[in-house]
């Protein structure tokens, strides 16, 4: 049996982040003496004058404005995500904390990926074009979760998947992956906790539960929150902070 509760978003997502790279391109005067046209003037002749050429104005390229910059909306971030650029690294260290990634997988069919007829609809309604999912589980092996990352039109579109069948009791959820190992095998079983944030056009899908699927007590759920957080702030988000300063993959 499984029952979901919502994982509250974090206190920040990467606000404020975004500031355009500017390339500046330095414009020399040049000026051009006409020595052959010196030689040949007869004595006493006034040489003719030095012909400049006016330094053009720098072009500066122009940067969409707002939070998320060029990930706010896939027209100005066009480039499909990878596994390997949005779950590159499978052993990390995050805040301290030891995590393991187990298994990884990318779904361009986006409803195959989540459960719920809402998520479903606002999936589709966004225009997901692909949704990455990886599971994870702490040094002890005791926090499980699985991490989802879509890849919709608009930042509008984001947050509608973000909060869609949002509620006490959450019916529409991101699936969780299960591995092979030991651990992550026990994922969707379980008292679970799910929820969802954004990043620009990008909705960042959660999944997080203890192995043994016991009921989290309040301190507990700490750690799942913590356990989200650390494995985002690690290879998730970094990739994505990327995009939002190139508009393309780093």
């Amino acid at each position: 049996m499984v029952n979901l509760k919502v994982m509250g978003s974090p206190a920040r997502r990467r606000s404020g982040l975004v500031a355009p790279v500017v390339k500046t391109v330095v414009h020399t005067v040049v000026v051009t003496t006409l020595i052959g046209l010196l030689a040949g003037c007869s004595d006493g002749a006034p040489p003719p004058a030095a012909t400049t050429t006016a330094a053009p104005k720098p072009s500066l390229p122009v940067a969409p404005g707002g939070e998320f910059g060029y990930a706010s909306a896939r027209a100005t971030d066009p480039d499909p995500l990878t596994q390997n650029e949005i779950f590159g690294r499978s052993r990390f260290t995050s805040n301290g904390r030891k995590y393991k990634m187990t298994v990884r997988k990318m779904d361009k069919v986006c409803k195959d990926a989540v459960t719920g007829d809402k998520l479903t609809k606002a999936l589709k309604a966004a225009g997901c074009t692909q949704l990455a999912r990886a599971s994870f589980h702490d040094a002890k092996g005791e926090v499980i979760g699985t991490v989802g990352v879509a890849n919709l039109k608009t930042s509008k579109g984001a947050k509608g998947v973000a909060g869609a069948g949002a509620g006490k009791e959450r019916k529409d959820y991101l699936k969780p992956l299960a591995g092979d190992d030991a651990h992550t095998k026990e994922l969707g079983d379980g008292e679970a906790y799910a929820g969802g944030w954004t990043h620009g056009h990008y909705a960042i899908l959660l999944w997080f539960q203890f192995k043994d699927g016991h009921e989290p007590k309040k301190a507990e759920l700490k750690r799942l929150y913590q356990a989200a957080v650390d494995i985002t702030d690690a290879i998730v988000f970094p990739p994505l902070d990327s995009r939002s300063v190139r508009g393309s993959r780093s």
